[in-house]
């Protein structure tokens, strides 16, 4: 059951269409696509280096493509309409509310009270950025089930850019695995864990060990 009123606040629908982006010559994103309904928890995952932070960007109109197109409910970005609602976005990013929290806060304390002014102000669209980064196990689950209330609570569309294995199969509706600018695949966790591509097997395999052996 969720606390708190009901109500029909709702998420956005968010399309990527093409998406291409070169630095120096070298083609970081490749011709990125997917959509995100409303209401998902969408994840993006994958190693470092894979294109994941240069794709946010995008998501947040920090970067412009070479190619393609990044609509929110069928509307560009680039209307003002959208980039209005991107400025409001920006108050509830993780990265940027982290960084102004009291210092004697734990770092987990930090994204839980991020998440929770996101409450207060209820987007439609918010986009985690590595939410469980230098956290310990526990506090990571515990962000997780923060992430999971928010979309229960206001329905809210959550995009979350991560290389954690636990977060994105424990949370996601949805999963794309992107490598070298190219996404593999896109689909349920169990979609996503029974996929038989070397790529994906590799990046899925390491992280299991890498956490084994910790």
């Amino acid at each position: 059951m969720m606390n708190g009123p009901a109500n029909n606040h709702s998420g956005v629908s968010l399309q990527v269409r093409g998406l291409r982006k070169s630095f120096g010559g070298q083609e970081v994103l490749q011709g990125i696509d997917f959509d995100v309904q409303p209401g998902e928890i969408f994840v993006i995952m994958g190693p470092s280096g894979s294109g994941k932070s240069v794709l946010l960007k995008h998501l947040i109109g920090l970067e412009a493509p070479d190619a393609g197109e990044i609509l929110i409910n069928g509307e560009r970005i680039e209307s003002s309409e959208i980039a209005a609602k991107y400025e409001k976005l920006e108050d509830v990013g993780l990265a940027d509310v982290v960084d102004k929290m009291p210092s004697e806060l734990s770092g987990g304390m930090k994204k839980r009270v991020a998440i929770a002014r996101a409450l207060v102000i209820e987007p439609q669209l918010i986009l985690y950025d590595e939410p469980t980064s230098e956290l310990d196990p526990l506090s990571s689950v515990v962000v997780g089930e923060e992430i999971l209330k928010l979309k229960q609570r206001i329905h809210v569309t959550s995009l979350v850019v991560s290389h954690d294995r636990d977060l994105a199969f424990g949370i996601a509706d949805r999963i794309a695995v992107i490598h070298e600018g190219k996404i593999l695949t896109i689909g349920a966790p169990d979609e996503v864990k029974m996929f038989d591509d070397p790529l994906v097997r590799k990046f899925l395999n390491a992280d299991f060990k890498r956490e084994t052996k910790s």
